[in-house]
């Protein structure tokens, strides 16, 4: 499993956990306009069957159904003037949202709803 944090996405990360044990769950969920959007979490441990990573001093969670579609996926850091925040990189991904937000991966997408 491969997961990357770009050197801005990993010290944000960081400050945001402030030195606890807690660790960063990444998972794809059934949603957004596209199918599927990315949620991410803060977690106290991983679950029974979690895949564990450690990546930049960060503990990242993720769960079975979510990792092949995570696969290969570099997690950044965006600053601007009209939107800030974390942006997911994914090779997987077919096509995206006009929102940026969702995302399908070829014919094992859900049905998207509409962007509010």
């Amino acid at each position: 499993m491969t997961i990357s944090l770009t050197e801005k996405a990993a010290s944000q990360l960081t400050k945001f956990l402030k030195e606890s044990n807690q660790g960063i769950r990444i998972s794809v969920v059934d949603g957004g306009c596209s199918g599927y959007e990315y949620s991410l979490n803060i977690a106290n441990a991983p679950k029974a069957d979690d895949l564990l990573l450690h990546k930049d001093n960060l503990q990242i969670f993720i769960d079975p159904k979510s990792a092949p579609l995570l696969e290969g996926v570099v997690v950044d850091y965006i600053e601007g003037l009209t939107e800030s925040g974390l942006k997911f990189i994914n090779p997987n991904a077919t096509e995206t949202c006009s929102c940026g937000k969702s995302f399908q991966a070829g014919g094992c997408t859900p049905t998207g709803v509409p962007c509010s």
